[in-house]
């Protein structure tokens, strides 16, 4: 399973580098939406500096729908699903495969927007360990929910409006959970209280996988 997980990633990975849509559309969108919340809201009142933990993850999750979407899409053209499902390699694989090709993109749009807070708003990280932790786990939780979500809808019509639909709900309490550990790193709470949301970051984390592990095959024959 792992070896076929390391396949369907580099795989994607190497269509995602040829393509460069991580690169000119989805990081420039993110962007996008810091500055637009920097205009939204006065710096002077110190307001934008109080919710830059919820600023950057909203960022995440608006143009991790962007990758996951476009994860989606890879498989719908030329076959590509029906050759996954006679390839021969574990479902399992694929799902792990697609889900860390996906965070590994997320990851690297994590750094800009890092060093865009620190720019536009600000932020002056103290808890750097707790912070690496958090984007790890809620970055995992991300990933896999929405692979799992994109081959539930997958060969939908309406999958791109059906998508957010399903998944924003869903991940309402990984963005809560990362907000809450993003304050405690960023000196706005205990680091303590950082770390036990921290936690429950990473069960959900290891939830969302496994539940995608065992139902990707199911998903995939029946779409």
């Amino acid at each position: 399973m792992w070896r076929d997980a390391l396949l369907v990633a580099g795989r994607d990975l190497r269509i995602e580098a040829r393509s460069r849509v991580a690169t000119s559309q989805v990081a420039p969108f993110a962007l996008l939406v810091l500055v637009l919340f920097a205009f939204a809201l006065d710096p002077d009142t110190g307001v934008l500096e109080s919710a830059t933990p919820g600023l950057f993850w909203v960022a995440v999750l608006f143009s991790g729908l962007l990758a996951l979407s476009r994860s989606a899409a890879l498989d719908e053209s030329d076959g590509v699903r029906d050759a996954l499902r006679l390839s021969g390699l574990e479902p399992g694989g694929i799902f792990l495969g697609k889900a860390a090709a996906v965070a590994v993109q997320l990851l690297a749009l994590q750094a800009v927007l890092a060093a865009g807070v620190i720019v536009l708003y600000g932020a002056e990280p103290s808890g750097v360990a707790l912070l690496a932790l958090t984007c790890v786990t809620g970055t995992a939780a991300v990933a896999a929910t929405g692979t799992l979500y994109g081959a539930l809808v997958s060969g939908l019509r309406v999958r791109e409006t059906l998508l957010p639909l399903l998944l924003l709900p869903t991940l309402a309490p990984v963005l809560i959970g990362a907000t809450r550990a993003f304050e405690a790193a960023l000196g706005g709470d205990t680091l303590t209280r950082g770390w036990a949301w921290c936690g429950l970051l990473l069960f959900f984390a290891v939830l969302y996988t496994l539940a995608g592990a065992l139902a990707y095959g199911v998903l995939l024959e029946g779409s």
